[in-house]
């Protein structure tokens, strides 16, 4: 009996000295931005004049109609130096639409990858329900 308690004590103490010890694991960086009603967006848009109201459909969707004040900045051309050019800053609210809410939900997540903080997704422009403009 005491030769198996023996046993059991060296077998415990070999496991408790491994078991517990785990690889260190990478840090993985949270992107995220919010996504908002559209009610939400008329809101900031009426009440935050420095706000980007950013278009990211394709130019010629743009130009059969887009929300009043909004710049066009296409999906596939988000990049550091295009967004700097129609952001003025990482700190600005950013109200990202497309046609339906695909391309706004890929705009909006490479925006937070790139450092943007307050970016607002708020859907497509075909539920869109107040005023748009055409060019």
């Amino acid at each position: 009996m005491k030769k198996i308690l023996i046993v059991l004590f060296a077998a415990l103490c070999l496991l408790g000295s491994c078991g517990g010890v785990e690889p260190p694991q990478e840090e993985t960086e949270v992107v995220t931005f919010r996504q908002i009603s559209q009610e939400e967006a008329k809101t900031i848009m009426s009440t935050n004049r420095e706000a980007v109201i950013l278009d990211v459909r394709t130019q010629e969707e743009y130009d059969s109609g887009h929300i009043k004040g909004a710049v066009l900045l296409p999906v596939d051309a988000i990049t550091e130096e295009s967004a700097r050019e129609v952001i003025p800053t990482k700190e600005t609210q950013v109200l990202v639409y497309c046609r339906s809410g695909n391309r706004s939900v890929t705009a909006s997540k490479a925006l937070a990858q790139l450092g943007y903080t307050e970016v607002y997704e708020f859907g497509g422009i075909n539920t869109w329900p107040y005023e748009t403009e055409t060019w």
